[in-house]
């Protein structure tokens, strides 16, 4: 635990003031640590932060917590609570979770990056430890008894020598008017005692989302609200040269047809330049779009081509690159090795693609502006809209409703910006509606790569010397207009934090300049270094004529704690202390031999069918998935999958069951049909029948096994992605012979 003091005692008005719910009798609040990622720049200032955790206890016993994140079918609105509760001996019948605003005070409320539960699981314990200690004062105060005779349990406070008992709504007041505790004087429960950690506890909000009472994005409706769809540039850096007002204003039920505000680069969160179409209702504000008849300037990115993009990547990742890691003399071992083996990588660029596409309202009145948004990102909203306005940020506010996926779509606020620019312009409730077509055309991409591989064997097997070279354009050119080379942050998402015991290594980048949108997508960089780090392992495995198993074991070598600093790089861990997230190969070796004693990878299989397995670390979590894929008449059928996944200790492991089948299927889409391509700067495809997700059908068996243990809580969201789709064309190779180095799958074979 802790040494830091942060928790007070704190006024019901700022309770209300961070909720826009009325506290309780007692109110605690503490300061949460912030983190930025490394491609984004940050205008919080963190010495502002004030007390941002919030419980309060009604007089009636009721137990708010606010879960200031995001909810999107992950669970965070469970799991923050839980752990609260859990220390605070709650009653969870009792246990009302109240949703934050966006306010920088909360320090980052990003809801990506697979932190919600890893950055706050300590200070959560810590906040349910003082509220518990400062009832259980006041029940021995209000008994005239030493503190030590009593004791919390399930919304109450017990005597332990006369059993009588005072619930927590009874002693709220009286626990108001005691002193906050320092947390050195904090006594908090052993594992084996938990109540709520580490158990199956059913979402929160899954009965409102079975009976449909609940709110997400486009779900918002206002008093004479207008709905907005917006005809947005196809290419990038495109702008505006004419429309047809009028003929979109003949269209019935548009009240208005609105030039969004000319954008320059770099993109950021600004909205796309094009043409808003406001209507009484949604259809009307479609048809009225068609009508629009926009010319544009496309600018000079109508260029773009992304296959003659991927060549000229693929051209360049055979040269040297520059170099961010590096052991020994990696060039001249492979020049004198027995046996050589190279190979070259590529992802396509991909779109999020949720189910519920980007959706906001917003209300501009008097200087002040409201926003209702399905944003993974609150506090940047507020910011990017009052930016946008012209206003201070204290005068936007942004309620958060539930999210149908964001993959990290929704942490870009511009479809924010545009509902509050149009609201600004209109003086009535605008609800932007983006369509699936909006989505897939104009959304955030992950980036477009190319991965080149080289290794040298000496004559006993083992590889004496490892190149590697990845090229990709930057998430940072978002935010700067210039970036055009892959950065330290993305480079430490699976490429530069290479956890293999070899004497000659070096890691190399290449420059890639952009021209989309560049967003972060679930897992980020990982994707790409991890499909390419698992399918060379198993080329290697191929080679050398031993199972992909044992090569795994070989290249990662003894246990160890591997630190990429000494070798020249400089590695950022997810944001994470090196001291409480190291890379451990034990742990890394320990998913991968669990993986193969649970999943029978080891086992025969029939003709035309094969296992392939790969193990990666992210977000400071380790996973191994295998795969059993049959291919029989030019097609792959994907029959089951097995995933391990070691988090640290393990909130609510039907949660993380549930993040792991998710990121399976996620995983799977990427591979076998995951695609976005670009001719003439603008996207060829535009919804799901040519942009395919994973189909129930195509869907396998998929079986989940999650390793107990005591270390920090790690993230879960997105390590599960990164080792599926090298376990799928690695099975590829097992069943048919034949090597896919270029995802997705569908090109070689339908699916």
């Amino acid at each position: 635990m802790s040494a830091r003091n942060d928790i007070k005692s704190v006024s019901r008005r700022d309770f209300l003031r961070y909720t826009s719910v009325a506290g309780g009798a007692l109110v605690l609040g503490t300061l949460l640590p912030s983190i930025t990622p490394a491609w984004a720049s940050s205008t919080v200032d963190d010495a502002a932060n004030t007390l941002n955790l919030f419980v309060s206890i009604d007089n009636d016993g009721t137990v708010n917590i606010v879960c200031h994140r995001s909810e999107m079918g992950q669970g965070v609105r469970t799991g923050i609570p839980q752990i609260v509760a859990d220390e605070l001996c709650a009653d969870w019948s009792k246990v009302n979770v109240v949703q934050g605003l966006g306010d920088e005070a909360y320090g980052s409320q990003n809801t990506d990056g697979s932190r919600s539960i890893r950055r706050f699981y300590t200070t959560m314990r810590e906040m349910g430890a003082t509220a518990r200690t400062m009832l259980e004062n006041a029940a021995a105060q209000t008994w005239g008894v030493p503190v030590s005779d009593v004791f919390a349990e399930n919304g109450a406070v017990v005597h332990k020598s006369s059993g009588k008992s005072l619930s927590f709504g009874e002693l709220a007041q009286v626990a108001s008017q005691q002193n906050v505790p320092e947390v050195k004087d904090l006594t908090f429960k052993s594992p084996k005692d938990f109540k709520f950690i580490g158990k199956p506890v059913t979402s929160v909000d899954l009965p409102k989302v079975l009976t449909g009472d609940t709110v997400f994005g486009q779900d918002v409706q206002l008093d004479d609200m207008l709905y907005a769809s917006i005809e947005r540039c196809p290419v990038v850096g495109g702008t505006v040269k004419a429309f047809d007002k009028e003929a979109s204003r003949g269209v019935a039920n548009v009240v208005d047809v609105i030039e969004m505000p000319e954008q320059s680069f770099p993109v950021l969160f600004k909205n796309l330049n094009g043409v808003a179409v406001l209507a009484s209702n949604t259809w009307s504000a479609l048809q009225g779009r068609k009508a629009l008849n926009v010319t544009w300037d496309l600018g000079d990115n109508q260029s773009h081509d992304s296959d003659a993009y991927l060549a000229e990547l693929e051209k360049r990742i055979v040269t040297k690159g520059k170099s961010i890691r590096s052991v020994g003399d990696a060039y001249k071992a492979f020049d004198t090795a027995d046996t050589k083996l190279d190979a070259t990588y590529t992802v396509p660029y991909l779109v999020h693609a949720p189910m519920e596409p980007p959706a906001a309202t917003a209300v501009f009145k008097d200087g002040h502006c409201e926003v209702w948004a399905c944003t993974q990102t609150p506090q940047s909203t507020q910011q990017n809209v009052a930016g946008a306005l012209g206003i201070d940020k204290s005068k936007v506010k942004v309620n958060v409703t539930l999210l149908g996926g964001g993959f990290g779509r929704k942490s870009k606020p511009d479809f924010s910006v545009e509902a509050a620019v149009l609201a600004q312009k209109t003086g009535k409730p605008v609800k932007v509606v983006w369509s699936r077509e909006d989505d897939i055309r104009h959304g955030y991409y992950h980036a477009i790569s190319a991965q080149h591989f080289q290794a040298g064997l000496d004559e006993a097997g083992k590889v004496t010397s490892w190149v590697q070279r990845t090229a990709f354009p930057s998430i940072s050119w978002t935010f700067t207009g210039t970036t055009d080379e892959p950065q330290t942050g993305e480079l430490s998402l699976g490429f530069g934090d290479l956890p293999f015991a070899i004497e000659n290594l070096s890691c190399e980048t290449h420059k890639a300049p952009a021209h989309v949108r560049i967003g972060w997508i679930r897992s980020v960089s990982n994707i790409q270094h991890g499909f390419a780090i698992g399918s060379f392992v198993d080329e290697l495995a191929a080679k050398s004529s031993v199972s992909p198993h044992q090569m795994w074991l070989n290249l990662i070598g003894d246990d160890r704690i591997v630190d990429p600093k000494t070798q020249g790089f400089k590695y950022e861990n997810y944001g994470e202390s090196y001291d409480n997230f190291p890379i451990e190969t034990k742990r890394l070796k320990n998913v991968l031999n669990e993986l193969m004693a649970k999943s029978g990878a080891n086992s025969p299989t029939a003709d035309n069918e094969g296992w392939g397995i790969s193990v990666h670390r992210s977000f400071v979590s380790y996973v191994a998935v295998a795969t059993k894929v049959q291919v029989a008449n030019d097609k792959v059928s994907v029959l089951e999958m097995h995933s391990v996944i070691d988090a640290g200790r393990v909130i609510n492991p039907d949660r993380v069951k549930s993040q792991q089948e998710g990121a399976m299927i996620f995983g799977l889409s990427i591979a076998l049909m995951g695609e976005v391509t670009i001719k003439e700067g603008a996207v060829e495809q535009s919804n799901y029948h040519d942009y395919t997700v994973l189909r129930m059908h195509q869907s396998p068996k998929i079986v989940t096994h999650i390793i107990q243990s005591d270390a920090a809580p790690g993230g879960v969201g997105e390590p599960g992605v990164p080792p599926v789709a090298a376990s799928v064309t690695n099975a590829i190779y097992q069943a048919s012979g034949k090597r896919i180095r270029a995802l997705p799958v569908n090109k070689v074979y339908s699916v």
